[in-house]
């Protein structure tokens, strides 16, 4: 640096800082060696904060308006310059100017598909992308923790670990909101709100909050859409039969208003197809009209305790294969309509002939 700039930064009394480039959080003010002259004017505007740094420690910090520089307005300075060489004397300080306007040119998305299990269709693959706003909550942390000594600090440099952030947070948001996949668009401005919620209290030791955030759209893998468009498509048709038939007339009108080749062949084609369907008719004996009478009587309904549980119904010839394979004895109890109490198969008469061709038990041996 010369002689002229040297001049100019002592000749300088007025710190301020217009912002143009609509993406800088924090920008430190330029002096020659830090040198700044008691009584200096500092001028902070709207969405501004200027924190004055002393030798690494966070020293005084002061909001919008103008500002004379003074040991009245820099008590912690004072105290810790002492100000032995006198008022008007320069003292070394950097002046950082923190943007605290909200960004709004903050864009998330999942990289890689997000795992949820749904109720209906099991597990599914999501992806979502949306943005979010971030504003600078504590001017102090942010300088602490982030900034260190980076004269200018941008949205670039925080961008990427925010949208990690924010990807890290998203599945566990949407497995707990506890909405299926296909109603997750009405609940996308809650879950946004959750996760602002969320991502704020976790960034709060670094100075940063996630006023907004939102969801633009949560899609499905293309092979899932593809099916559920299938889907709505054959819902919106309904009956596929009168569908069928609407078309083959239409396409029948189609042809008649075709005077051409091509309408005579479709009308030879139809009048082949009802010649056909006249010869299968008369070729297909009537059908026999049954014979007059009432139905079979419905056969009985046992239900039986097999392997300690309730099961059933039974017909009689079932129980009999139970009763072969030895599942079911003479003393397993069964039941049926018009019974009282459940009672040991052997002690029913009407199952005498389920146990005709199991032999009973070994008498006890000497």
């Amino acid at each position: 640096m010369g002689l002229w700039d040297k001049l100019k930064g002592e000749l300088v009394d007025i710190i301020e800082w217009l912002d143009d480039s609509r993406d800088t959080i924090v920008w430190r003010f330029p002096r020659y060696e830090n040198e700044i002259k008691m009584g200096a004017k500092l001028v902070v505007r709207e969405s501004q904060v200027a924190v004055f740094v002393n030798e690494g420690r966070v020293a005084d910090v002061f909001g919008p308006g103008t500002h004379t520089l003074t040991t009245q307005n820099l008590p912690i300075l004072a105290t810790i310059k002492g100000w032995k060489y006198g008022f008007e004397s320069p003292w070394k300080a950097e002046v950082y100017f923190v943007n605290t306007r909200q960004f709004t040119d903050l864009k998330w998305g999942t990289q890689n598909p997000v795992m949820m299990r749904d109720a209906e269709f099991g597990v599914v693959r999501l992806r979502a992308f949306g943005a979010f706003t971030m504003r600078v909550a504590d001017p102090g942390k942010l300088l602490t923790e982030l900034v260190g000594t980076d004269p200018q600090f941008r949205t670039e440099e925080v961008q990427e670990f925010l949208r990690q952030l924010v990807v890290s947070h998203l599945g566990s948001a949407l497995a707990t909101a506890g909405v299926p996949a296909l109603d997750l668009a009405a609940k996308q401005q809650s879950i946004g709100q959750t996760l602002s919620a969320v991502l704020t209290d976790e960034l709060a030791p670094s100075g940063i909050a996630i006023p907004r955030f939102i969801i633009e759209n949560i899609s499905l893998p293309p092979e899932v859409e593809q099916a559920l468009d299938k889907r709505t498509s054959m819902g919106v048709v309904g009956n596929l039969d009168a569908y069928t038939k609407f078309q083959t007339a239409n396409a029948i009108e189609d042809a008649a208003n075709n005077q051409g080749g091509a309408g005579e062949a479709f009308g030879i084609g139809l009048g082949m197809a009802a010649g056909q369907r006249a010869t299968q008719a008369m070729n297909t004996p009537a059908a026999t009209p049954p014979a007059a009478g009432p139905p079979p009587l419905p056969a009985a309904q046992w239900f039986a305790a097999l392997g300690g549980q309730q099961q059933g119904p039974f017909d009689a010839v079932t129980l009999a294969g139970h009763a072969s394979s030895g599942a079911l004895t003479r003393q397993t109890l069964v039941w049926r309509n018009g019974m009282a109490a459940w009672t040991p198969a052997g002690q029913v008469a009407e199952l005498n002939d389920v146990f005709a061709a199991v032999p009973p038990p070994l008498p006890p041996q000497a």
